[in-house]
């Protein structure tokens, strides 16, 4: 099948050259020329583990293409779909420009009859607008549908090549059998694709988002409660994923949730239902617990250093999540930029966003410095925070991090990975969360 992709951030790139490896002839476009360039040198402008060697693969197979034109995508699939962003504007609402301006150049440009598919996370009621704006500029039939992605940035390939589901909001006959043979291929086993109408399928996506998050700021304000009143989260939440009504998944206490979805997709639920006059309180509670759970760190840290006023702080994971360079919303960026505020300066390391992390620090910079290693973050430090748990975090050599740091060192654990009674008995002071 012709496939063409507009946009090779997260989402797309990766649907193109999933598709692309099922066989398809994909087109991959984005206005951005630097980014096509990287893409036609064999570089790839996001860390995605697993993704270089797909793209690689594909293209060497002729089967995924790049351009910088929407006019060649246009005239190129019989299936087209729309990854483009979708930010937060100022109010929380989704900002759908891009969106838009694509779908109009798509259609002012195609020569066929054509299925195109939001796979940008949108607002209820999006296809439709698309549908207008697509008729409105072409005499071509289109049909719109949506198409929500479930990928987990650190393994995005994994998810897109096998998906424990597909949902397809489409309402015309053809284009459903059309996405049904394209994402046939993908389930050998069982077939777990699931159709809808596009509202439904747009509502999905912010849905789930929205009860995951929710669940982090649950077990969050659950481990600051266990702060207060002597109590272990871990056993709590050991003892509450046990329960089969609940499970384990999202459950773990930490600095709050970031990237490119959570945030993002919880304010424009939150903003859509404002719309239509519902407050959706949940949703809303769950974001402020997690804007105050970015500075509880923070708060640990000068329970422990004191005056953060010429303290030096190590910082281990920059990203907001391992395996991922994307920084956006992450916990640490909040609080490397209040310990600097404060007086202190900050050393950090992580294994892949680091240049990202400048670059969204911006004029802070001059107080934060980005260690080669681990072991270089924390040299003269008071205190070392962890922040993101790669796996290279997981056992360091706690004897060579003392010797390293400043007298009285102080361990900040936000992610509770050590072991609070090893790390005193050598001579830290400890703080996890809800421990």
């Amino acid at each position: 099948m012709k496939v063409s992709v507009i946009g090779t951030g997260y989402v797309g790139l990766v649907a193109a050259a999933g598709f692309a490896d099922h066989g398809n002839d994909v087109v991959c476009a984005d206005i951005d020329e630097s980014k096509i360039q990287m893409l036609e040198n064999g570089e790839i402008p996001i860390y995605e583990p697993g993704l270089e060697a797909l793209v690689e693969r594909n293209v060497k197979a002729g089967r995924l293409k790049f351009t910088t034109s929407n006019a060649d995508a246009a005239k190129h699939g019989s299936v087209i779909f729309m990854a483009v962003g979708t930010p937060s504007g100022p109010d929380g609402s989704a900002n759908l420009g891009y969106l838009f301006e694509a779908a109009k150049q798509v259609a002012e440009h195609l020569d066929h009859d054509v299925v195109v598919v939001n796979k940008s996370t949108v607002p209820v009621g999006t296809a439709e607008r698309v549908s207008r704006i697509m008729s409105e500029n072409t005499s071509h039939k289109v049909v719109v549908a949506s198409n929500p992605e479930f990928l987990k940035e650190g393994a995005a390939v994994d998810d897109f090549m096998k998906p424990d589901r597909v949902v397809l909001g489409v309402d015309d006959e053809n284009a459903r059998e059309v996405l049904h043979q394209l994402y046939k291929p993908f389930f050998r086993a069982s077939e777990r694709i699931l159709f809808m109408a596009p509202r439904s399928a747009e509502i999905t996506k912010y849905a789930a988002n929205a009860y995951l998050a929710t669940r982090i700021s649950f077990i969050n304000d659950i481990a600051n409660l266990c702060d207060l009143v002597g109590a272990d989260v871990e056993d709590v939440r050991t003892g509450m994923g046990m329960d089969p009504r609940i499970g384990n998944k999202f459950l773990y206490p930490g600095a709050g949730y970031g990237g490119s979805c959570f945030p993002k997709d919880t304010r424009a639920l939150i903003n859509t239902a404002r719309e239509h006059g519902l407050s959706m309180s949940l949703v809303a509670a769950a974001e402020r617990i997690n804007e105050a759970q970015k500075v509880l760190m923070v708060r640990k840290a000068r329970q422990l250093v004191g005056d953060v006023a010429g303290k030096k702080f190590g910082m281990w994971g920059l990203a907001f999540k391992p395996n991922t360079d994307d920084v956006r919303e992450a916990p640490a960026l909040r609080v490397a930029r209040t310990l600097i505020t404060d007086g202190g300066t900050v050393r950090g390391h992580d294994p892949e966003g680091g240049e990202n992390f400048i670059r969204d620090l911006q004029d802070q910079t001059g107080s934060f410095e980005l260690a080669s290693d681990p072991y270089a973050a924390v040299e003269g430090a008071h205190c070392l925070l962890l922040m993101t748990e790669w796996r290279q975090y997981r056992s360091p050599d706690f004897a060579k991090v003392k010797s390293l740091m400043a007298d009285d060192p102080v361990i900040i654990d936000g992610r509770n990975q050590y072991d609070r009674a090893a790390l005193e008995a050598m001579g830290f002071k400890y703080a996890g969360i809800g421990r």
